[in-house]
């Protein structure tokens, strides 16, 4: 089944906020995800890895903790976080590439790595091991698959985008990912009340004979 984009980022926002982030960080989640569906890749499935590692009960811990040489936390860094990092300093690059060490689910660093480009007005490349992504903050380009986890991730000017990703108005999330973040979503609503229920039933409860 296919979703309008709109429906993704609508979803991925509040399964980030039912996972525990922030709104702040749950809205990043949602652009991200939504972002990634365009480039015909499952942002879906990513967020919902990323949602099952639990990081946002401890954010703290997979965060950076010094931007100065490689950038590293206490445990394994979410991308989110370290995503939003790299945004916000994308003026780093210009002194030389950025190296990332223990990052999980590393696709996810790729809108963010957008939006680098976007603000430094460049092509901005992603490498770990054998695999490579550039972006020039509209498209994509991605050689090899990207692994899960990386011990080493490396974000760095320049790039060439010879046969980026066609891009897609419309996503088709991996069934079991897309009803796990519904389920993330589901702890934002609130529950029923008594009052709830009983302004719910309108008038079938009230005379008006």
């Amino acid at each position: 089944m296919s979703f309008s984009l709109n429906e993704v980022e609508a979803t991925a926002k509040r399964a980030a906020r039912g996972a525990g982030y922030a709104w702040g960080v749950a809205e990043e989640a949602a652009k991200a995800t939504r972002w990634l569906c365009a480039q015909g890749i499952d942002g879906a499935a990513e967020l919902t890895r990323l949602l099952e590692h639990g990081f946002a009960g401890s954010v703290g811990a997979h965060v950076p903790t010094d931007l100065r040489g490689e950038w590293t936390g206490a445990g394994v860094l979410c991308p989110l976080m370290t995503g939003a990092l790299l945004s916000d300093r994308s003026d780093l690059l210009q002194s030389g590439s950025i190296r990332i060490r223990q990052l999980a689910s590393p696709l996810l660093l790729m809108p963010f790595a957008a939006h680098a480009a976007r603000s430094r007005k460049a092509i901005v490349s992603v490498s770990a091991g054998d695999f490579l992504a550039a972006t020039d903050g509209a498209q994509l380009l991605m050689k090899n698959q990207c692994p899960a986890r990386v011990d080493l991730i490396e974000v760095a000017l320049g790039g060439c985008l010879t046969a980026p990703l066609a891009r897609k108005t419309r996503a088709v999330p991996d069934p079991s990912a897309w009803k796990t973040l519904n389920r993330f979503a589901h702890r934002t609503y609130a529950p029923a009340t008594e009052e709830s229920r009983l302004l719910g039933a309108g008038a079938g409860l009230s005379d008006n004979d």
